[in-house]
């Protein structure tokens, strides 16, 4: 297998994360709140190139809510509703419950813009009218009467016709028949001056009064004709036409309204030439009108969807182009040069891509020397590529992609010696374990080659590590268990194509199905149980992907994928897996429990429990009990609520179900019975949980002996998990609770080891540090976590010992940077007060 050389990824990627989170922060608390919808979309590239998917959309959400422009308003509320693409069914489940998701609205304008007085003042300081009081304006053959006095209130051009040094002052009456005006469009204008409103009219009457507002420099009229327009707005091709009257009248409501329209068919409307030519064509006068100041937001937006549809395409590179026109500062400029020379790297215009990566390494964003360095490496100069990433890591502290990128111009030893350096500092790279993996194959060291793709795929579900093992096994013979990972592979991407995209994954799947036996759908259920309790999750998914190509209960199915998925840390594809489930329940009350589930995991508690208990109200079940006692235990701070969810747990128990679904309610049984301190009743619940397969168990009865004050108990019961788990990070973690300090610290090396983006290990190994006063080391084992890992928890104990060295610029630095992970972390505020009071 060639192995594809890492791809230069189009992401704002600063070297110090944590400090230009804290910049962030800090200009947040104290700019004016027309610049705040900018740094949370700055913040938003932050999290989205730290591969922090909910950081990142809930940045959006802040930009949406704080955007204090209609233009913002309408570009962020279209950015939400694409970036939520695939969930407007949980918009259309909102709504059954009498709940609105409001960015999936369109704005009302006329409401949304405040009307503002625009009659003119006379400069003479008098009321003094030199003509009659009623002036008469002759279109062809209709006479239509105006009041001269309302008429030269319009504008500071009519009055200074009607009542200055004009001709016209002194005519009663005034041939208008070539100003472009019909009758019906001047007397709709004449009752404007006396009413200040237009009645109702035609678009294309409206279109003319416009035309005249404007060549008159009637504001109020041309204000009321936008808004009159913008109603008449249904479609695109609506949005279209409007727009181009819009931007050549310089009118500002109907090219948002227009704009709106646009941007709510996100991405379809980029398919359409006229639309991307608005786009595209737009000079910097027309842009303002279109969009205020929110240009560099609306090319932002506008370049991440073509970018997601075609990276290379003329389209993507236009927009590209007007994003870095649009960018004010040199943040901005960051982004936008390094997104350009990405996409000219991708079209293989390789000196325009040198221009534009040098011009956004020299603004300050060093990961574009990525670039410099692929690109200095095609010209066969692989001796500058490294000579920019030694300058590059001389100057600060190294960072993994900085090794993993080295790597790639060195050979023998010296690549294996700077992967392995990069996966130290940086375990989440992908790169240095599939060529080692692929190293250890071509040695035919295939067992080596499948403990290496093992150790990312134990903590880091990625497809191209799946398509890895799949090779390593085909090459052992071991058709069942490449089966498995081809199976896994088509559930999380249904189309992927395999070996260089050269075929699909389902041709491949076909041709290893004919070297295995077929199992019986008693067969796969007896599988699913074994995997299930052994904690093999991706064993579990190629199970159920099998089961659903049978006439099995296809819901039922669909739902526990989502469950395997969720626990595997995909949660866009577990989404996709209920709504799946939600189409495929075979009855209502089971639809009503999935779409309950959907509410839930999106947020939606409340709702959630609704739909559970109108399932509960057509037939009472296992999965709407155990929804309703799940919702309202995470849901509510009562004590008294544990009451009620045992018995909502103990009503699931007694409905049929099978044994996965039921160790799972004993289970959580058990956990509120701990909580409620009846000891002798958590324990039943856990061993009976035990007794059905449901392995998780061991971790509550270890708490329970731990409770007893039985600490060897505890120990050894979750040793008994260990040795049974497939994936065991997480109890080798609960493990060390359990232990001696010498035994704590072997358990929570191996939980790095095995999972390094587990927070825990690193912090007690810091504390420990700390009482050792060790302060040096202690903060240096939290960096090395935070490098690749923006962790609340570890920012917080970070600064903390900042506090406790003295370091209070440091300490200030990291309580804003992790207030901008979560804003309102009580804990965190009250240590950011404290050292904000302390700072010079």
């Amino acid at each position: 297998m060639k192995m594809p050389e890492p791809a230069v990824l189009p992401h704002f990627k600063p070297a110090d994360y944590v400090g230009i989170l804290a910049q962030i922060h800090e200009e947040l608390e104290s700019c004016p709140p027309d610049e705040k919808s900018c740094l949370y979309l700055l913040q938003f590239h932050v999290f989205r190139g730290l591969g922090e998917a909910k950081l990142s959309r809930r940045s959006l959400q802040s930009a949406w809510e704080k955007a204090s422009t209609i233009h913002e308003k309408v570009v962020f509320g279209a950015w939400l509703k694409y970036e939520k693409k695939g969930e407007e069914p949980i918009s259309d489940l909102l709504r059954s419950c009498g709940k609105c998701s409001q960015e999936f609205k369109l704005l009302d304008f006329v409401s949304q813009i405040s009307t503002e007085s625009y009659e003119i003042s006379y400069d003479d300081g008098s009321d003094v009218f030199w003509g009659s009081p009623v002036v008469h304006l002759r279109i062809r053959d209709d006479m239509i009467a105006c009041d001269r006095r309302k008429l030269a209130a319009l504008s500071t051009p009519l009055y200074a016709m009607l009542n200055g040094g004009f001709r016209e002052s002194h005519l009663e009456v005034i041939d208008m028949s070539r100003n472009g005006i019909s009758p019906i469009g001047m007397r709709a204008i004449s009752k404007f001056s006396l009413s200040g409103r237009l009645p109702y009219l035609t678009a294309d009457v409206i279109l003319e009064i416009l035309d005249f507002a404007n060549k008159f420099c009637c504001n109020g009229l041309k204000d009321s004709c936008e808004r009159k327009l913008a109603s008449f707005i249904c479609s695109r091709q609506d949005a279209i036409d409007f727009m181009e009257c819009a931007l050549e009248l310089d009118c500002s409501i109907l090219a948002a309204a227009c704009l709106q329209v646009l941007l709510n068919e996100l991405p379809e409307c980029l398919n359409d030439e006229q639309v991307v030519r608005i786009f595209s064509c737009a000079s910097k006068q027309q842009r303002s009108t279109m969009v205020g100041n929110a240009s560099f937001s609306l090319y932002c937006l506008l370049s991440e969807v073509s970018m997601s549809t075609n990276a290379t395409s003329d389209v993507t590179m236009t927009f590209l182009e007007k994003l870095v026109e649009s960018a004010s500062d040199s943040r901005q400029k960051q982004l936008a040069l390094h997104q350009l020379a990405c996409t000219r790297l991708l079209r293989k215009d390789y000196t325009e891509a040198e221009r534009l990566f040098n011009a956004a390494f020299t603004a300050g964003h060093l990961y574009s020397v990525v670039g410099l360095a692929r690109l200095a490496s095609m010209r066969g100069n692989k001796h500058f590529s490294l000579k920019l990433l030694d300058s590059v890591m001389s100057s600060r502290w190294p960072l993994g992609w900085m090794y993993q990128e080295r790597a790639l111009y060195l050979e023998g030893d010296n690549k294996l010696e700077n992967l392995n350096k990069a996966t130290e500092l940086d375990p989440t790279l992908t790169y240095p374990y599939m060529f080692r993996a692929a190293s250890l194959m071509k040695r035919q060291s295939i067992e080596a080659a499948l403990m290496e793709i093992n150790r990312i795929l134990g903590f880091k579900l990625v497809v191209e590590c799946l398509e890895l093992r799949f090779c390593c096994y085909l090459a052992l013979e071991d058709y069942r268990a490449a089966l498995c990972d081809v199976q896994a592979i088509l559930t999380l991407a249904p189309d992927y194509r395999m070996i260089g995209g050269r075929v699909t994954a389902k041709q491949l799947r076909m041709l290893v199905t004919e070297n295995v036996e077929q199992w019986t759908t008693a067969d796969c259920w007896m599988q699913l149980y074994d995997r299930w309790s052994s904690v093999d999750d991706i064993g579990s998914l190629s199970v159920i992907y099998q089961m659903l190509e049978s006439d099995a209960a296809k819901g039922v199915l669909y739902f526990r994928q989502s469950l395997l998925l969720l626990r595997l840390n995909c949660p866009e594809a577990a989404m996709r897996s209920l709504q799946l489930a939600r189409e495929h329940a075979a009855s209502q009350h089971e639809q009503l429990v999935y779409e309950g589930w959907i509410l839930y995991d999106t947020g939606h508690c409340e709702e959630g429990l609704q739909k559970a208990e109108a399932s509960i109200a057509i037939q009472r079940s296992f999965e709407a009990f155990f929804l309703k006692a799940y919702a309202l235990a995470d849901s509510s701070l009562d004590p008294s609520t544990s009451a009620t969810v045992v018995s909502l747990l103990e009503d699931a128990l007694h409905c049929p179900s099978d044994r996965l679904r039921k160790g799972q309610a004993l289970n959580n049984l058990g956990s509120v019975y701990v909580d409620c301190g009846k000891l002798d009743l958590a324990a039943e619940c856990y061993i009976n949980a035990l007794k059905i397969g449901h392995t998780r168990a061991h971790q509550g009865l270890a708490r329970v002996h731990y409770l007893r004050n039985n600490r060897t108990g505890a120990y050894e019961e979750m040793s008994k998990l260990i040795e049974k788990a497939r994936s065991n990070a997480s109890a080798y973690e609960k493990r060390s609770e359990y232990c001696d300090r010498e035994l704590t610290k072997a358990d929570l090396q191996m939980v790095t080891r095995l999972d390094p983006l587990r927070v825990y290990p690193y912090r007690y190994r810091a504390a420990v540090l700390m009482d050792n006063h060790k302060e040096k080391e202690a903060i240096a084992e939290l960096t090395k976590a935070i490098a690749f890992k923006a962790d609340l928890n570890l920012l917080h104990l970070r600064a903390a010992f900042h506090e406790h060295v003295g370091d209070i610029s440091s300490a200030l630095r990291d309580c804003r940077a992790a207030l901008s992970v979560d804003p309102n972390h009580q804990e965190m505020l009250e240590l950011h007060h404290r050292v904000n009071s302390q700072e010079p």
